[in-house]
């Protein structure tokens, strides 16, 4: 376990990644699973490291579920998770410079302060069909 990386996980699964603004690491380092349908990688690297020009390439990709990722930019959030039966895990709080990789089950969030957040996700966007709300048990 790398310090500043959270997991989450309950039984094997994993629900939550959550990266502290205080990580620090040289290089690349992913802080997802190479088979999660969303890559997430820290990089820090010295003044003058190149990365070759690039592009990538057409490869078809099949996502079953949206999987969001946010950045506080500003503020504290406190975020709920739940399994997929949704019952309560539990609370984690992400405060500004903190990003969370929400991965399964369910989420809510409470603003502790008022906030700034990037919020990112595979798209395109369903709509209705998207996201269901449920009461926590």
């Amino acid at each position: 376990m790398l310090a500043g990386v959270e997991r989450i996980q309950r039984g094997g699964t994993l629900f939550a990644i959550v990266v502290r603004s205080n990580f620090e690491f040289s290089g690349v380092n992913f802080v997802t699973n190479p088979e999660s349908s969303q890559q997430i990688a820290y990089m820090r690297h010295d003044k003058g490291k190149t990365i070759p020009p690039h592009y990538h390439n057409d490869v078809r990709r099949v996502v079953h579920y949206t999987r969001e990722v946010l950045i506080i930019r500003r503020g504290s959030l406190k975020c709920d998770l739940y399994d997929d039966r949704q019952q309560f895990l539990e609370s984690v709080i992400i405060n500004q410079g903190d990003l969370i990789a929400l991965t399964s089950g369910g989420h809510g969030f409470v603003a502790l302060t008022e906030i700034e957040m990037i919020e990112i996700k595979q798209g395109p966007y369903a709509g209705a069909d998207d996201k269901t709300h449920f009461s926590p048990t």
